[in-house]
């Protein structure tokens, strides 16, 4: 599977192979094969989980250990290390280029089912493209001095987000 696909696929359906906000640490393991690491809080009243390219946060939960809160997919980390493409498309089947375009994301957008509309806002040096009914939000680079490198460039999509909706207590 491309980059573009598995991306689009994740706006569409909020969902991380697989996985949604809720899920068990155990749902995790299962559906990621790839060295992590690993950061709880002091008191362990929250965990990071970190594949390289993607991260997770949890929250402890009574009756089951931990719960994803969050979930990021880091593809800026791409541009910095050829390395890290490689070992994430052995590990997933999901082939990522050292940069992926905004544009190129948004024309595989065009041609997967169910995307759900995008509001786009103005994050300090990014576009933010929103889902509210997916909860994912793609970040761009916005700086037409930005150019690719080590880092990805104008135009670039940065990472994307997934994240639980605010309830009102």
């Amino acid at each position: 599977m491309t980059g573009a696909e598995f991306l689009a696929s994740f706006i569409a359906t909020g969902e991380l192979h697989g996985l949604r906000i809720g899920a068990g640490l155990d749902e995790v393991d299962r559906a990621f094969r790839h060295p992590f690491v690993d950061v709880v809080g002091e008191e362990r009243e929250w965990l990071r989980r970190d594949y390289g390219v993607v991260e997770f946060a949890f929250n402890p939960e009574p009756e089951r250990e931990w719960v994803m809160a969050s979930a990021s997919i880091q593809l800026h980390r791409f541009a910095a290390d050829d390395g890290l493409a490689r070992s994430w498309a052995r590990s997933t089947d999901v082939e990522f280029p050292r940069y992926t375009s905004w544009e190129e994301l948004r024309d595989e957008l065009c041609r997967t089912h169910g995307v759900p509309e995008l509001e786009v806002t103005g994050q300090g040096g990014f576009l933010q493209y929103r889902s509210m009914s997916s909860n994912v939000s793609v970040l761009v680079v916005d700086g037409e001095d930005e150019e690719c490198g080590h880092r990805a460039g104008d135009g670039d999509v940065w990472g994307l987000d997934l994240w639980a909706p605010f309830r009102a207590g």
